[in-house]
């Protein structure tokens, strides 16, 4: 309900107002009155009203001045003012001021609910247009936005220009990708963020103005029930598409090796063997190929080639694109840390044998043949491997808890492709990489708070250089804090 305030200096006229008219039918609550200006001024103050009625004849302020006041500190506040003086410069005072309504005294009631009603009006007509330019503009910012993760550096100067945002006081940009439509960040003066809903993509571009700020960060530690996969932070805007493209390619494998929590791309290898060039087919083809499912990926495969044989392409095109997809499937395929002679042997030139096929069904069929060893060497690679691999890492983990640990380290130890040796861990364990490593780290904790070594100590022991963060990893982990996990075992 509107708030509405009520100022005059003669008692009578206030007691009447207050008593003759039904406020609530008129969609208002009255929330105070005043007989002089200056009391009357303390309560718009204090309430903020949507609509003011006030005399213009007042001692200590009068009418016109507290409009002009109220026009200053508030100045979507309505106005309605009434006097018994029909002088053409009050009128012409009050009207240049933006009141909504003049009226004369005596003032009838009739007039008093036109005028209140005209009010409410008038704010929810103003309260709709705001709501509306407010979604129209989100829509443009959000366009503008998808622009720049998809164009890049070509885009940046537009966005910059409509967002009217000074890009030198933008320190670096993050954009992560979310299986919750609903996550917010919280807002903060150190950071921006734009929520764009593409397709089934969930995004969101963070513009960092403090780029030594964590809260962002601290937020998404803390996440247990949605996936949010991010790309790396950049401090050139055009980078933006870059980010885009790693947050999308760590969503999916995110969604393989967590399914809730936070991804970072860092988190699946080193970035620089991971092309972000490929085609959403060809992307999904290579994920299936490295968890070995041949199923699905003979499935998919046979959909490519279908598509691909309809499509109206000179030979040449043709061939570059073939030799493209089996080139990929060949460096997938060497993330084992097999030998690909088992299956090739030296000197194997799929260009050449691929150029011998004299029609473009010919070239399909031997695709789909020597993909099909590479699926089948991949499955033969992964059982004979990843026991041994695993445990490999398991006992180098516990080990090495205790410092940085990346999974890329642990990967280099047992010779594995880093994504690929996430995705086995994951199969072999039925836990990610990095939810196996608090497990590890969070079981030492929970011994050596028994022991009654302080949470500092305790948090760089299992690896964390910040107790704030042990703690929030703790908690989200046991359901307690450290402290009160002590206490409970302590029996207090």
């Amino acid at each position: 309900m509107l708030k509405a305030v009520l100022f005059d200096d003669e008692h009578i006229v206030l007691k009447g107002l207050m008593k003759l008219i039904v406020w609530s039918e008129c969609g208002v609550e009255l929330v105070a009155t005043a007989q002089n200006g200056k009391t009357a001024l303390e309560a718009v103050r204090q309430f903020k009203p949507d609509i003011v009625l006030t005399d213009i004849r007042m001692p200590g302020i009068d009418g016109l001045e507290l409009i002009r006041k109220i026009r200053e500190e508030c100045p979507n506040t309505v106005c309605i003012v009434f006097s018994g003086y029909n002088e053409y410069d009050y009128v012409k005072a009050a009207i240049s001021l933006g009141v909504i309504d003049y009226l004369e005294k005596p003032i009838t009631l009739e007039k008093i609910r036109e005028a209140i009603k005209k009010a409410v009006d008038h704010i929810y007509e103003r309260s709709e247009m705001s709501e509306l330019k407010k979604q129209s503009n989100q829509r443009r910012i959000e366009k503008i936005t998808l622009d720049l993760l998809i164009k890049g550096e070509a885009a940046v100067s537009k966005w910059v220009d409509d967002i009217g945002v000074d890009s030198q006081s933008i320190a670096a940009v993050t954009v992560l990708a979310s299986s919750d439509e609903q996550f917010r960040f919280v807002d903060d003066p150190a950071y921006y963020a734009i929520y764009i809903r593409n397709g089934e993509e969930n995004i969101i571009v963070l513009f960092h103005f403090d780029w030594s700020s964590e809260t962002w960060k601290e937020q998404l530690i803390a996440l247990s029930d949605i996936l949010v996969g991010s790309g790396k932070t950049y401090t050139l805007l055009g980078e933006a598409s870059q980010s885009y493209k790693e947050a999308l390619h760590t969503f999916r494998y995110g969604r393989y090796l967590e399914g809730h929590g936070w991804v970072t791309f860092d988190d699946l290898g080193d970035p620089n063997t991971v092309q972000l060039n490929r085609s959403e087919k060809e992307e999904v083809l290579l994920f299936d190929l490295r968890l070995g499912n041949k199923q699905e990926f003979m499935g998919k495969l046979d959909n490519y080639l279908d598509d691909f044989k309809q499509r109206v392409i000179g030979p040449d095109v043709a061939e570059i694109e073939l030799l493209k997809l089996i080139f990929q499937c060949m460096e997938a395929a060497k993330e084992t840390g097999g030998n690909p002679s088992e299956i090739f042997p030296q000197g194997y030139m799929p260009q050449k044998e691929l150029r011998d096929k004299k029609t473009r069904e010919e070239a399909v069929l031997w695709i789909r043949q020597e993909l099909e060893k590479i699926i089948d060497w991949v499955v033969g690679i992964r059982q004979k491997s990843k026991h041994v691999a695993v445990e490999k890492a398991i006992l180098y983990m516990e080990e090495h808890y205790g410092r940085d640990l990346s999974q890329q380290e642990v990967a280099r130890h047992v010779n594995m492709n880093v994504t690929y040796f996430s995705l086995l861990f994951k199969e072999q364990m039925e836990l990610s990489y990095i939810k196996y490593l608090t497990k590890i780290r969070m079981k030492r904790a929970k011994e050596l708070l028994m022991e009654g070594m302080s949470i500092q100590e305790i948090s760089e022991q299992v690896g964390y250089y910040h107790a704030r963060h042990f703690t929030e990893v703790f908690k989200k982990y046991i359901g307690v804090t450290p402290g009160q996990y002590r206490m409970k075992g302590n029996g207090i």
